[in-house]
């Protein structure tokens, strides 16, 4: 059956008219200048320029700017409960709004592990008082993410969650996969699954290879996704269950996905901004801010990687926003924790590394980071059709600024592109027509 996603129940918006900037959205095909215009959290008008300032409107002059749906990150690590020195709900939705998300999905690796319908409902409700972006919770597949027995997948659908997994932890058993994958079906509801073969990857630290190799590091090899990458294709096709596979990073991984496909196996994949951009070329300085699981790979991978995002192979772009402590990052590369934070530089990374080289187009770009995860995930949202929820990203595409951690919004300062010099930027970020970001221009 297919659950409903509910909105949060928040005061209605004051009238808002985004003027006169380039409105995009890949589900209708629309691509024109003109405006857009914002009733009660619902779009009422978008196409050609209204003769009059409707009574009462706010007027946003959007001229130079992109007006597309809102972005949707489908893979972020939010840590509260049990982390909340790193991160909370409260402080990742104002990151990912700073960012131009509009909604995010919280994976499960929490303390205590959102694997029930409390857990979840902790998760609506903070969100809710966060009244920033909206977050979604992704309910464990396993009870205490042990892979051992079901976590009760109804209850925590019906709670909210919109999503399984066990993320940060693969499913090792193809059992308990299989019967994941056949109970999910029931909820329509995606089971996604950290592709990684434990016993070829343990103690590893980067990529396997020539530069590992130099360093003195254990490394992982890319057959450690491959392998659980092909096993879940499959065990989609015998269950006819959805199979979303997180962070591919092999060129390997890339091709088994396309055989999925082709044989219509219903099988999604998603690409993080870092492995479309750094390679294992990073680890050379022992960065721990290049630490990350799966490791950054090769530039075959990543070209690998590149063309999958623009021929559609790869569905979906998504964070894997990982947050840490300093202290925790300030260890011995082995030592260290995986991850990064993502949620505030990821557009401004896909638009340097995909659309100004001229790989993908703004289209694709909009497409890959909100219409096709609303159109996976169930979710409100990722079209700018008249009458649907006003989620919104305006974005500048040629904004030029330089990555400085310290202002990010999120608590995590955990990123490879400190100082880096990136083009595209967010500038609003609107919820149900209400703006929950805007930045300031100078």
């Amino acid at each position: 059956m297919s659950i409903a996603r509910r909105v949060p129940n928040v005061e209605p918006a004051a009238p808002t008219l985004l003027r006169g900037g380039r409105l995009l959205d890949p589900s209708t095909g629309l691509d024109s200048p003109g405006d857009l215009f914002i009733v009660d959290g619902r779009i009422e008008h978008v196409g050609d320029r209204l003769e009059s300032t409707p009574d009462g409107a706010e007027v946003m002059d959007c001229t130079g700017l992109i007006v597309s749906p809102g972005f949707i990150d489908v893979h972020c690590h939010l840590r509260e409960p049990g982390r909340e020195d790193v991160e909370t709900v409260a402080t990742g939705a104002r990151a990912a709004a700073a960012g131009g998300f509009t909604a995010i999905c919280a994976m499960p690796n929490t303390s205590p592990v959102t694997d029930n319908q409390a857990a979840v409902g902790f998760i609506v409700r903070q969100a809710q008082l966060a009244n920033a972006a909206r977050v979604y919770p992704i309910g464990a597949i396993s009870v205490g993410q042990m892979g051992e027995k079901l976590a009760e997948f109804g209850e925590m659908v019906g709670a909210g969650a919109v999503a399984l997994s066990d993320d940060g932890k693969p499913v090792v058993s193809a059992q308990l996969m299989r019967t994941a994958l056949e109970y999910a079906r029931t909820f329509n509801v995606p089971v996604i699954d950290h592709c990684e073969e434990p016993t070829l990857a343990d103690g590893g630290a980067m990529n396997e290879g020539i530069v590992s190799a130099r360093l003195g590091l254990k490394g992982i090899p890319a057959e450690a996704e491959e392998i659980m990458a092909i096993r879940d294709i499959l065990l989609a096709r015998r269950t006819g269950g959805h199979v979303h596979l997180a962070h591919m990073s092999t060129r390997g991984s890339v091709e088994l996905i396309r055989w999925g496909k082709e044989r219509g196996i219903n099988v999604t994949a998603e690409v993080c901004p870092h492995h479309i951009s750094l390679t294992e070329e990073r680890v050379l300085g022992y960065d721990t801010n290049a630490k990350m699981n799966p490791p950054l790979r090769t530039a075959a991978d990543v070209e690998a990687l590149r063309e999958a995002v623009a021929d559609g192979t790869i569905d979906v772009v998504a964070t894997d926003h990982a947050p840490h402590h300093y202290d925790e990052k300030e260890r011995e590369f082995a030592d260290a924790p995986n991850g990064i934070v993502g949620l505030e530089t990821a557009l401004a990374v896909v638009v340097t590394n995909l659309v100004v080289p001229g790989l993908i187009s703004w289209s694709t770009l909009v497409d890959r980071m909100a219409c096709t995860p609303a159109r996976i995930f169930h979710l409100p949202g990722g079209t700018l059709r008249r009458g649907t929820v006003a989620d919104i990203t305006v974005f500048d595409p040629d904004a030029e600024w330089t990555v400085d951690p310290t202002t990010f919004l999120s608590k995590g300062r955990n990123t490879p592109y400190a100082g880096m010099a990136l083009r595209g930027r967010n500038r609003c970020t609107i919820v149900e027509g209400r703006i929950v970001y805007r930045a300031s221009v100078t």
